[in-house]
């Protein structure tokens, strides 16, 4: 099955001690974006979420395009059954070209990584750098406490209000690629700028 429509950037958690709730949601957004024509780019480690989305989109016949750093390789980090493996020098060569291979963003939740990816492309998306969709995909309500954060940044005037268009907070997987596709045959909503 090719990437007809394209490809979704995929954040996520690289650890194995979580919740399965978390380890299934990963899985079937894999299975779900190779079921609709999507290809996948993340950051190709074979545990956590990342191997989870991984494996949904592989055992549904999908393409999932790994970029990682070549020190994470050296440490046997890399999913083994990629087929496509771009290794790069650094951890911010990683993050732009796996920007630069996508139309959409989806975060899964996640630790530091995560929520410096997350951040990182919001950040960009709200200085005009990259205008992809940004959907945070809130298994078990885990990124409800953030968008309590967003929201209190926008009251107390650290964030204009249109900044909360910067991302879509999704219940399910279905879900997350129900907005990003209603998102990119509308078009992303307006964002003032920064200042």
């Amino acid at each position: 099955m090719n990437c007809e429509k394209g490809k979704i950037c995929v954040f996520g958690a690289s650890s194995n001690r979580l919740d399965k709730a978390y380890t299934e949601a990963a899985h079937e957004l894999g299975t779900l974006m190779a079921q609709r024509g999507w290809g996948c780019v993340n950051g190709g480690g074979a545990m956590g979420l990342m191997g989870a989305v991984s494996d949904g989109v592989m055992d549904a016949g999908g393409h999932v395009t790994g970029i990682i750093p070549k020190f994470m390789v050296d440490n046997g980090w890399c999913h083994s059954r990629l087929d496509d493996v771009v290794v790069t020098a650094d951890m911010h060569q990683r993050k732009e070209l796996m920007l630069q291979s996508s139309q959409a963003v989806i975060a899964l939740p996640g630790g530091l990584g995560t929520l410096e990816e997350l951040l990182e492309v919001l950040t960009w998306r709200q200085l005009g750098l990259v205008s992809l969709p940004v959907v945070l995909l809130n298994t078990n309500n885990f990124f409800s406490p953030l968008e309590q954060l967003f929201q209190q940044c926008v009251q107390q005037q650290f964030m204009k209000p249109s900044h909360c268009n910067l991302w879509a907070l999704a219940p399910t997987p279905a879900t997350a690629l129900d907005i990003i596709e209603r998102l990119l045959s509308d078009g992303l909503p307006p964002v003032e700028t920064k200042n």
